[in-house]
């Protein structure tokens, strides 16, 4: 079967990779996440990756802490994440690199979008950390900017919840759950699904995102075929 994406980006939490433990990196539920890549990655999609750290830390949350001083302590927490990640890629034979945005040369690559290209061309799975670079923007907004650099056809937003909701469903069993959705619902409906900054950069790059729950083994094989499996928004 013929997937439907030849080439997407794939947001993960950080909360995704602690699984059940709700901190650090339950190595379990890394391995599934993994797992899951490696399967889409060997029916010839090129995978690139933007990993969360809000297992370790979340910069808007550091309350005593100067706010660009937090997100640059949150942008580390990423790169923690990312190279776990890499760990778990690599531990099954799919072959994987990390570039951070900010220097840390004994540990992974700068980023560099000509040398990013290339790696996804040979078939390599690209892992971003490190955020952007700068602080003040969220890892949704830097999956929004890296999709665009990379010519990614959709972002794959792996969430907790299988969908985007009116509500939260766990709140009100009776929300609404949306098959599809345009980037100007998310404003006028006030939906939570990213920040207003990452949907833009979306809208005006003509990035399709599509939100789906990752922890339902085999639901991201399902996506790449064109299953429907969540919410895709364009």
């Amino acid at each position: 079967m013929a997937t439907k994406y030849k080439r997407v980006l794939i947001k993960l939490s950080g909360e995704a990779l602690a699984g059940e433990d709700k901190f650090g990196v339950n190595p379990e539920m890394t391995a599934k996440t993994a797992a899951q890549i490696k399967e889409i990655h060997d029916e010839g999609v090129q995978i690139a990756i933007v990993v969360g750290g809000g297992n370790f830390f979340r910069g808007r949350t550091g309350k005593n802490i100067d706010r660009a001083t937090a997100d640059y302590m949150g942008m580390l927490a990423t790169v923690m994440n990312a190279l776990a990640l890499q760990d778990s890629l690599l531990s099954i034979g799919c072959d994987a690199k990390v570039m951070t945005a900010i220097e840390i040369r004994d540990m992974a690559e700068g980023y560099s979008r000509r040398k990013a290209l290339d790696y996804l061309d040979d078939n390599k799975v690209v892992i971003f950390g490190g955020g952007t670079g700068s602080p003040f923007f969220s890892t949704d907004t830097t999956a929004a900017l890296r999709a665009a650099e990379m010519n990614a056809e959709v972002i794959l937003l792996a969430k907790n919840i299988d969908a985007v909701y009116s509500e939260d469903p766990n709140v009100n069993p009776n929300a609404e759950r949306y098959e599809e959705l345009t980037y100007m619902d998310i404003v006028e409906k006030e939906l939570r699904v990213m920040d207003l900054t990452a949907a833009t950069l979306c809208k005006d790059n003509d990035i399709q995102l599509y939100v789906f729950a990752m922890a339902e083994e085999g639901n991201m094989m399902k996506v790449i075929n064109g299953e429907n499996v969540g919410t895709l928004i364009h």
